[in-house]
């Protein structure tokens, strides 16, 4: 898994190194293939931008995923895996929101933009949104151990 990173908005105390290895590490037996993951840290204004014109959504939030694959995580062979965009304005709100720390936010952030990327849909029914719950957990247990 090659992993990109880019800082519109940089978020105190977090390295790319860091989270690419992290990332490697937590999600080598769901992506076991050649694939490149984008990850932007940006701010809330321009968030809110991407929502309103790839989703049609008015409001900023706090991760965004778009896949390039047709959809189904087995279309993922190699290639691009797809984009993640997180909100470091809002990952630093809801951190402080949850008194848990930034960087435990960041990667929960994270793992919910890959999984997306890997064909998991909290909003498609309860118990998909059930076991996106569960995985997210899973995989973020997995990282707090390491950080």
């Amino acid at each position: 898994m090659e992993i990109q990173i880019r800082f519109r908005k940089r978020i105190p105390g977090l390295k790319s190194q860091k989270i690419k290895q992290l990332l490697k590490k937590t999600f080598k037996d769901l992506v076991n293939h050649d694939v490149e993951l984008s990850i932007l840290f940006t701010n809330d204004n321009h968030i809110s931008q991407l929502n309103r014109h790839y989703l049609g959504r008015d409001s900023s939030t706090n991760v965004l995923a778009f896949p390039m694959s047709g959809g189904s995580s087995t279309d993922v062979d190699f290639g691009l895996l797809g984009d993640v965009v997180v909100s470091a304005d809002t990952a630093i709100r809801e951190s402080k929101e949850r008194g848990v720390p930034l960087n435990e936010t960041i990667y929960r952030l994270l793992i919910h933009g890959i999984l997306h990327l890997l064909n998991y849909d909290h909003e498609r029914s309860s118990e998909e949104a059930l076991r996106m719950e569960k995985e997210e957990s899973r995989l973020l247990a997995i990282i707090m151990e390491e950080v």
